[in-house]
């Protein structure tokens, strides 16, 4: 753009060490700056284009000077703006990434431990029912094993009893009958000649032989009945043992058990409370994120969009100030249009 007006304007033929190079100098200057402040819409550059045509020469080419290091103090900085907004959005969004996979694990972490806990609840409701119910039947049992006891204690009396009562009639026969037959037989001798052996015998064990046989009859079945329930108490008695110790083995281990798996129940509470306060944690973490994503995107989103076009306009506007620096300072216009 400067080449196209410095060649539609100016010729060098007419160029002459008199009152009006310094006053062509700052018009060509001026032209320079003000061209690019209206392409460019730069009001800082618009304003030097004027100052350019008042002010002296030395002045001006500080200004320039001075625009031109702020120019690139700000190129600069907005290409270390640009780094930072990379680099900050690429940690953000891998800050952003690990802390979704966090969340992910704790939600999953906190499923598995609720799971958990409701399965070990059931577990301790199971034992506690099923140590419950062999309490009631050790009870039932116990109850059991005292009314059998007392019907065999019973049993056993009654049988004894009858038996003492048996013996005694028993023995009370046999004398009777004893006595009985003395008597007969010294009452009665006979008058014929003795009858044969055994005869008598015969006719005293008739007499009373039936009945002692039955009582002694009584008395064995007696005896039988008796040792019969004893016998029944010792296996009752030894079955109601056996049960008694199974049972109170099954109570001890689920009581173990129950110790257990309230300890797990209680590890797997706290482990589900550091979940959720790690899960907590990491969902302000992801709002922070979030939160300063968005400011960097007020931040760097005009700066990223527009870097090539700031960059070469800033550039350009460089260019023009050095170009205007140029033409103050006196350079040769052929040599400044060539180059």
């Amino acid at each position: 753009d400067a080449h196209d007006l410095f060649t539609r304007t100016f010729n060098p033929a007419f160029f002459q060490r008199d009152s009006t190079v310094q006053s062509r100098q700052r018009q060509m200057a001026s032209q320079v700056l003000s061209e690019f402040a209206q392409k460019h819409n730069s009001p800082r550059l618009a304003t030097l284009a004027y100052k350019v045509k008042l002010d002296a020469f030395e002045r001006v080419k500080k200004a320039i000077d001075d625009m031109v290091a702020q120019l690139l103090q700000e190129k600069e900085a907005e290409i270390k703006h640009k780094d930072f907004c990379v680099d900050e959005f690429n940690t953000n969004q891998l800050q952003t990434e690990k802390k979704e996979r966090e969340k992910e694990d704790l939600i999953a972490k906190i499923e598995d431990l609720e799971m958990t806990i409701k399965a070990l609840e059931e577990a301790l409701t199971t034992l506690k029912s099923e140590i419950a119910e062999m309490q009631v039947q050790l009870k039932r049992a116990g109850e059991d094993r005292e009314k059998q006891n007392k019907e065999f204690q019973m049993t056993v009396a009654d049988q004894r009893e009858t038996q003492k009562l048996l013996q005694a009639a028993l023995k009370v026969l046999k004398d009777f009958y004893d006595k009985q037959g003395a008597f007969v037989q010294k009452k009665q001798e006979p008058a014929g000649p003795p009858p044969p052996a055994g005869f008598e015998a015969y006719k005293k064990s008739g007499a009373s032989g039936g009945v002692m046989s039955l009582l002694q009859q009584i008395i064995s079945d007696a005896k039988a009945m008796e040792a019969e329930a004893i016998r029944s108490e010792e296996d009752a008695q030894k079955a109601y043992e056996d049960f008694v110790k199974e049972t109170n083995a099954s109570i001890e281990a689920k009581s173990k058990d129950i110790v257990n798996k309230s300890e797990e129940k209680a590890v797997a509470e706290g482990d589900l409370v550091q979940a959720k306060e790690s899960k907590e944690a990491v969902m302000l973490e992801l709002e922070q994120l979030s939160n300063y994503n968005a400011e960097l995107h007020q931040s760097c989103d005009f700066v990223l969009k527009n870097f090539d076009l700031r960059q070469t306009a800033r550039d350009e506007e460089v260019e023009a100030l050095r170009q205007a620096k140029a033409i103050l300072s006196g350079a040769k216009f052929e040599e400044f249009l060539q180059g």
